[in-house]
């Protein structure tokens, strides 16, 4: 995603939007939010950002005006973050641990074979939701068990773990913490 910068170098904290009376605000931490409207903060430019932790170096400049003068904030051009982060994420994917060619073979079949199911017709809809569900067994019922072994190993399997999936420890341990919450359901 586009994050953004503020003019001292910092990366603001996400834009809060209240939606009525209630204590829970809804949080964005979308660019064109830090356009310095109600009282959030304006920021100066916009860098490449992904959810494993990764922030691009190279910056972009922001012109608030010429974002206001189009009337399109999603016209503006915000290609130089989303290019850095498409190469994060090609300089990850090298990074990774590799599938064996059966599993990414198998994996690709189910993928396409479901594409063409939700092509044909709108009762094939049901069996697509129904594939899912099965995929998602298979995920809950492996998933956490590779999580328990990578627990109890802690530090040293976590710090391997999180290298071969390209990610910082702390998005690696977001996965852990992810698969057990699936054993728990």
């Amino acid at each position: 995603m586009v994050g953004v910068l503020l003019a001292d170098g910092s990366e603001p904290k996400p834009a809060l939007f209240d939606l009525g009376s209630g204590s829970n605000f809804h949080e964005s931490a979308f660019w064109r939010h830090y356009d310095g409207k109600f009282r959030r903060p304006v920021a100066a430019s916009m860098r490449g950002r992904c959810a494993c932790g990764w922030r691009g170096t190279t910056t972009y400049p922001i012109n608030w005006e010429e974002v206001r003068e189009n009337g399109d904030p999603d016209a503006y051009d915000t290609s130089g973050p989303y290019t850095d982060w498409a190469a994060h994420l090609d300089e990850v994917a090298e990074r990774a641990v590799q599938l064996p060619d059966d599993l990414t073979g198998l994996l690709k079949q189910v993928h396409e074979r479901l594409n063409r199911l939700m092509m044909e017709d709108d009762d094939a809809l049901a069996t697509v939701l129904k594939a899912c569900d099965e995929m998602e067994a298979i995920i809950a019922a492996t998933g956490p068990e590779a999580a328990r072994i990578l627990d109890r190993d802690q530090a040293e399997t976590l710090a391997r773990a999180a290298a071969d999936l390209g990610m910082t420890q702390e998005a690696a341990r977001s996965r852990l913490v992810h698969y057990q919450h699936l054993a728990w359901r």
